[in-house]
């Protein structure tokens, strides 16, 4: 399930399927939203026209006028007391970022909350540059290849002539001059297109320079160290928040790299309600990658909780396809939202646990080390003096 930053990448990234475009029966209609079960004649409040993120129903507002106002009111005075503010009360951030970014303020929240703000700062022009670059020709070709994939459906991405196929390519082929040792993998782009969606290029750039190298740093290098890791936190979590889902797990032998790597490689783009996820990277954004941790165990444990739910899924690929569609009411924003807050784990609880996958993936790197050392002295042993190197 691991993926390489290179062409021959096993990525296990989720691929939509491309639906055609419907035209209207009648044309004097085509001012009117009609929806279908694969297309719309006019794009939901997000810019979807179908698939899987459109939003059929408008969303029903909590708040009245006045507090949506009172609470952006609060974010621009945030904003431009940013410093201060993150130095000084960084509590309150976060408290207001779980709340939910107001939508007006959104795209220059995130741009601080990344420190996207001072990358750009330091490196003016520098965007610019690397678009200017030749780039590895590899590399070039395949995001030319993965780069209509991405949200089809969006108004941004419907056509290869809306700007934002162009933009999307600039980022990712930007950030692979500007990080070579990275390059590029397939998960990275639907991330740089969600990032498209709420910011300008340039500033979208340099939020994905932000995740891809402090966010989910060493996510998207060969191997997949980090997400191996990760995939075993996971499974420590789970067995305190949800011992019995934990315990199916393992009695069927289902390795969390079978179910979470497509969540955790691709930020939950492919995964959440489009409300969801624009509120989960709020978070995100603001407390870091422990937050993907949380929802995900919230999906897993509301999932396989139900005794009746597990005994139906009497082994591996019964137990990954439900896991892989959950039912919609588990994914929904105020269930997600209500529930990773109150899940009996704390920060210490990340850190130890953290810790234990450190040591353990030190221990198996001695040992390999160890295995491939014996194995060449061996094998210097039985060639010669005359052996290639």
């Amino acid at each position: 399930m691991a993926a390489s930053p290179t062409s021959n990448s096993s990525a296990s990234t989720t691929s939509m399927s491309l639906l055609q475009r419907q035209s209207s029966k009648n044309a004097d209609t085509v001012s009117v939203c009609s929806t279908t079960s694969a297309f719309s004649t006019c794009p939901d409040r997000h810019g979807f026209y179908g698939g899987n993120q459109f939003s059929e129903k408008p969303k029903k507002e909590s708040l009245t006028r006045e507090q949506i106002i009172a609470r952006e009111k609060k974010w621009i005075h945030m904003t431009s007391h940013w410093s201060e503010y993150m130095n000084t009360n960084y509590k309150k951030v976060r408290e207001r970022c779980r709340k939910g970014i107001p939508d007006a303020l959104r795209q220059k929240a995130w741009f601080l909350l990344t420190g996207a703000n001072h990358l750009m700062g330091k490196f003016p022009d520098w965007y610019q540059h690397l678009l200017e670059e030749p780039g590895n020709p590899q590399i070039i070709d395949e995001i030319r290849k993965d780069q209509h994939r991405q949200f089809p459906h969006h108004e941004m991405f419907i056509d290869d002539d809306k700007p934002g196929q162009k933009e999307l390519f600039n980022v990712l082929k930007a950030y692979s001059v500007y990080n070579p040792t990275v390059g590029y993998c397939q998960a990275q782009a639907p991330i740089a297109a969600f990032l498209l969606m709420q910011l300008p290029s340039e500033q979208a750039f340099w939020c994905f320079v932000a995740i891809c190298d402090k966010y989910l740093e060493n996510y998207f290098t060969p191997g997949l160290e980090m997400l191996q890791r990760d995939a075993g936190m996971l499974n420590r979590l789970l067995k305190k928040t949800s011992p019995a889902a934990y315990r199916h797990l393992q009695k069927h032998n289902v390795d969390p790299l079978l179910y979470m790597t497509d969540w955790f490689l691709c930020a939950m783009t492919r995964t959440l309600p489009w409300d969801t996820l624009l509120r989960v990277w709020d978070c995100f954004l603001c407390e870091g990658v422990r937050i993907f941790f949380k929802v995900a165990l919230v999906i897993i444990g509301a999932t396989l909780g139900p005794q009746k739910v597990r005994a139906q899924c009497n082994g591996l690929c019964e137990t990954l396809a439900v896991l892989r569609s959950p039912p919609k009411k588990f994914l929904e924003e105020d269930f997600i939202m209500h529930h990773i807050f109150r899940l009996n784990i704390t920060i210490e609880d990340f850190h130890r646990e953290h810790k234990k996958q450190e040591m353990l993936h030190r221990k198996a790197k001695l040992e390999q080390q160890k295995a491939t050392q014996q194995q060449q002295n061996g094998g210097g042993s039985s060639n010669g003096p005359g052996r290639s190197t």
